[in-house]
């Protein structure tokens, strides 16, 4: 090889690299992080975080809230006009059929313990209100998905995608890095061993 030759090997070679150091960059500032707080437009609220599965029931005067947190339901009450907590109930719960009594835990908030944690699926819910001698009935769903965790994998599959594209260019860059010591080395041979 002529010591042109060489050259526009050269020259081809820091441009490949060039090219490949703007395709990490660019691939690196789409897994830009960002903090709590910081709004990036059409970023959907689902995929920021799973959210506890939860139902709401309503009558002409009350609103019963749910929120499942494992094998325990915890139960808000209120008005529905002036939503201030409704301070003395008795709440049953039936949930598909299985009733339960709901023990007071502070001013409009009940709790009921399950004997297991409910399958994903949608929960039929019914709740009977006895506030005095008032009696209401409340009816609403708890629906459970099973996607709640795997939300979790496919953000950590994402990252893995991008590992491995990362992972891709860096080993040809270092491989065209590689070629061009080489062909550096043996230029400078030449043109050492023609003088």
């Amino acid at each position: 090889m002529n010591q042109s030759t060489l050259q526009k090997i050269s020259m081809t070679i820091s441009s490949g690299i060039r090219t490949i150091g703007l395709a990490i960059g660019l691939a690196l500032s789409s897994l830009s992080w960002a903090g709590e707080g910081h709004d990036h437009g059409d970023a959907k609220a689902a995929t920021s975080a799973p959210s506890t599965p939860r139902f709401t029931a309503v009558s002409d005067a009350l609103e019963l809230v749910g929120v499942l947190n494992g094998k325990q339901i915890t139960l808000y009450l209120d008005r529905l006009e002036t939503n201030a907590p409704v301070k003395d109930a008795q709440i049953e719960l039936d949930l598909s059929g299985v009733k339960f009594v709901a023990q007071k835990h502070g001013e409009g908030e009940f709790e009921i313990v399950l004997p297991s944690e409910p399958k994903p699926g949608v929960i039929s819910v019914t709740a009977t209100v006895t506030i005095d001698k008032e009696v209401d009935l409340l009816a609403g769903e708890l629906d459970i998905h099973s996607d709640l965790n795997g939300q979790g994998s496919a953000s950590k599959n994402e990252w893995k995608k991008w590992l491995s594209w990362v992972l891709l260019f860096a080993t040809a860059l270092m491989a065209l890095i590689f070629i061009r010591k080489r062909l550096q080395t043996h230029q400078a041979n030449r043109t050492g061993g023609a003088a």
